[in-house]
């Protein structure tokens, strides 16, 4: 029988498997206030390569990143009622700008009240239209295009690290243009955008669609998302992209004159990602020894431990392993250096080798007196911990052959960890689900998955029925996949005659 390295395994408790994970995984920890977390080195490295890939994708988009303030007056949410409403119940307020010691306490000073409260950014809408509206005033000043790199706010009840934090960090895009169509494009543009990324970067299969009315972004026509199934078979809403049309535009006056000299409102869009995404990664690639870590985003894509043992031998290990990491400084994988790591810490080689399979590096290089003689390298792939018989998966390699392979050996990684989330996704949507009482069975107990199934599109009350009647089942709609097949028959919630097909799931 396998002993693993975490002692909660997912099937016993995948909540408490996942916060495992976290920790052994030196990912992140509390911090002392509620619903905020200390991101360690290992989880923010994680973070920094999504930042520069993603980065990398929104510049060759044509955005430029700038930076807006953390603090935004009150009265810029509330010339937009909707949006103001959606966030209402999240907002942070700063009301007073000092403090004084009463009664050994420090308080608030009654006489260092604003004259306007600030709210802590929960989102950028208000304050990047309000700058929109002194940059454009001609056509010709479209389009601005333009994103962030920030942390935001949102003051949750219930938290859960990386999936739902008071505070978070994110990239937010933001864009005005002259025409809907033109707006709309760019809307579906870096929805695409985030598709990939998830896919090629992050090995994280995705559904790509349109929200229903009632999961839109507060203010917005419509909104888009990237949906990702975890190995519990709930949903995340891994990014969305919103058209905004016209809202912010009206409440922020941002006007252009066009090329016929008069004036129109601009369209906008809004869309971000944010660190809710390495969430997804735990909880689609993790296993019951902890993390695994794609290598296109993992800080160090191959380890490399020396087995010492105080012995004079020591020092011809040491310099062993310098030479293999400046070889494998040489090599590129996915249009970058190799990133490898030699780990001197003064800890138990079998101490470092079971940190490092619970980070989830990659590949992890074990080099002991035996290895060197040999001119050889033990080496462990993430992605296949165990052989058959249950015993850890190293193989003993010429030093030279690993070296040749090491680029190959991350790039099938890369692609098995896709191809396994691939495989599981796709085993767990049912699409055949023609009945209500046919959906609710689908769902009974813990069953993991999705449904897509008809629907018709109600509005309004009607929406809102349908919405609660998956509420007492704790569902929700998550996209209209943009690759769905057609709808054929009628809906199944409201029996009227179907126009596209929804996923339906529990969700994060």
């Amino acid at each position: 029988m396998i002993k693993h390295a975490l002692n909660v395994t997912r099937e016993a408790d995948f909540a408490a498997w996942y916060q495992a994970v976290i920790a052994e995984a030196d990912l992140a920890e509390e911090s002392g206030v509620r619903g905020c977390m200390v991101i360690r080195p290992w989880g923010y490295g994680i973070w920094e390569r999504i930042q520069r890939l993603l980065d990398d994708r929104i510049k060759a988009t044509g955005h430029e990143n700038c930076y807006f303030p953390l603090f935004i007056p009150l009265s810029y949410f509330e010339k937009e009622a909707e949006h103001v409403e959606g966030f209402a119940k999240e907002m942070a307020v700063v009301t007073h700008h000092r403090l004084i010691q009463k009664d050994g306490k420090l308080v608030p000073d009654p006489e260092a009240k604003l004259e306007e409260p600030l709210v802590v950014r929960p989102t950028s809408e208000t304050v990047i239209g309000a700058a929109f509206s002194r940059w454009v005033q001609s056509w010709r000043d479209l389009p601005v295009l333009i994103n962030q790199w920030a942390n935001v706010v949102r003051w949750e009840m219930r938290t859960r690290m990386f999936l739902r934090t008071s505070e978070f960090l994110w990239q937010e895009g933001h864009t005005a243009h002259a025409s809907e169509a033109e707006a709309r494009e760019e809307t579906l543009k870096m929805l695409e955008v985030y598709r990939s990324f998830a896919e090629d970067c992050l090995a994280l299969p995705v559904v790509a669609g349109e929200k229903p009315e009632n999961e839109r972004f507060p203010g917005a026509v419509s909104t888009w998302s990237i949906e990702a199934m975890m190995q519990d078979g709930k949903a995340l809403q891994a990014g969305t992209s919103h058209f905004l049309g016209t809202t912010f535009s009206q409440a922020q006056n941002i006007r252009f004159q066009n090329s016929e000299g008069e004036l129109e409102l601009a369209q906008t869009t809004s869309w971000g990602v944010s660190t809710r995404m390495i969430g997804g990664v735990i909880m689609v690639h993790g296993d019951d020894d902890g993390l695994r870590v794609p290598p296109r985003v993992a800080p160090w894509q191959i380890v490399i431990v020396p087995m010492l043992r105080d012995q004079p031998e020591d020092a011809a290990i040491v310099d062993y392993c310098k030479a293999l990491q400046q070889e494998l400084a040489h090599f590129s994988v996915f249009g970058e250096p190799v990133r490898a790591l030699l780990d001197l810490k003064p800890a138990k080689a079998a101490a470092k080798r079971w940190g490092w399979v619970k980070k989830g590096a990659p590949i992890v290089v074990e080099v002991g007196g035996r290895d060197v003689a040999g001119a050889n390298v033990s080496v462990i792939r993430r992605d296949r911990l165990y052989r058959e018989d249950g015993k850890l998966d190293s193989a003993i390699l010429p030093r030279a052959q690993f070296v040749d392979e090491a680029t190959q050996m991350l790039e099938s990684i890369q692609q098995a960890l896709h191809a396994q989330a691939r495989e599981r996704m796709d085993a767990n949507i049912r699409r055949d689900v023609t009945d209500y009482a046919v959906l609710e069975q689908a769902f009974e107990g813990d069953k993991p998955g999705w449904v897509e199934v008809n629907w018709s599109r109600p509005t309004g009350g009607e929406l809102d029925a349908v919405v609660d009647r998956l509420k007492a089942l704790k569902l929700t709609f998550r996209n209209v996949a943009a690759d769905a097949a057609p709808a054929e028959g009628a809906c199944i919630f409201t029996g009227k005659p179907a126009v596209e097909r929804i996923l339906v799931a529990r969700a994060y």
